[in-house]
């Protein structure tokens, strides 16, 4: 279990899916839904899944990414994470106010031009990633509210 207080002071990183397509967010020192937060070993598994993962596409940053981070550097260093992981097939997104606890927005910073797709996970990585379920369809969607 990762507690609240961790939770306010780490990025951790955490992953769902929409059933179909599979998203990555860096938390940014926010609250994580509850699913997320009882299992330290869920998300450390996740984590050491996806990073270890090929390249399989190009990314594509947010062409309204400088409108969202409204004077937050947007340079490369930043981009850098997010579009690793659009790279890998995933839907990356970042924190919208960074440290703000209970703010649970977070913004698209970059896509996959072949998004990865649940059913072509293994099955045990499948099954963890389906508790953090999102009914909204993420390809839909610039920004996300995960709370």
């Amino acid at each position: 279990m990762i507690t609240e207080a961790e939770q306010s002071v780490l990025d951790i990183d955490w992953f769902f899916t929409d059933g179909h397509n599979i998203g990555f967010v860096a938390s940014g020192g926010g609250k994580l839904p509850e699913a997320i937060s009882k299992s330290n070993e869920d998300i450390e598994e996740m984590a050491l899944y996806f990073r270890g993962l090929p390249i399989t596409t190009d990314p594509i940053v947010n062409p309204k990414l400088n409108e969202v981070m409204s004077g937050r550097a947007v340079n490369d260093r930043y981009l850098l994470d997010f579009i690793d992981m659009a790279k890998k097939g995933l839907y990356a997104f970042d924190k919208s106010i960074l440290n703000n606890f209970f703010d649970g927005n977070y913004h698209l910073v970059a896509r996959p031009v072949r998004p990865m797709k649940l059913n072509e996970l293994p099955t045990k990585i499948a099954h963890r990633l389906i508790r953090t379920r999102d009914k909204r369809k993420i390809a839909d969607h610039l920004s996300i509210d995960a709370l």
